[in-house]
């Protein structure tokens, strides 16, 4: 699995986000920036992540995922 396979993924189970995914040999930082996380905690946040991504971690195609989730309006004050 590469990160254009996993944003291909993201992509598909988010809608109207922008979705960036860096790195590999199955190490990804995820960066996802949309008004589908307003009014999440960190948490439900990964959740909505992972229920996207679980059966590639379950296969062990992804290891590890460090992920960055926000609205537009914490990307641009960040």
């Amino acid at each position: 699995m590469d990160a254009g396979q996993i944003t291909s993924l993201l992509n598909a189970g988010l809608t109207d986000c922008h979705v960036t995914v860096d790195g590999g040999d199955g190490k990804y930082l995820v960066t996802v920036v949309g008004e589908v996380f307003e009014g999440l905690n960190a948490v439900k946040r990964q959740q909505s992540i992972y229920k996207i991504l679980n059966e590639h971690i379950t296969s062990g195609a992804i290891h590890a995922v460090t992920m960055k989730l926000m609205t537009a309006a914490e990307s641009q004050a960040s």
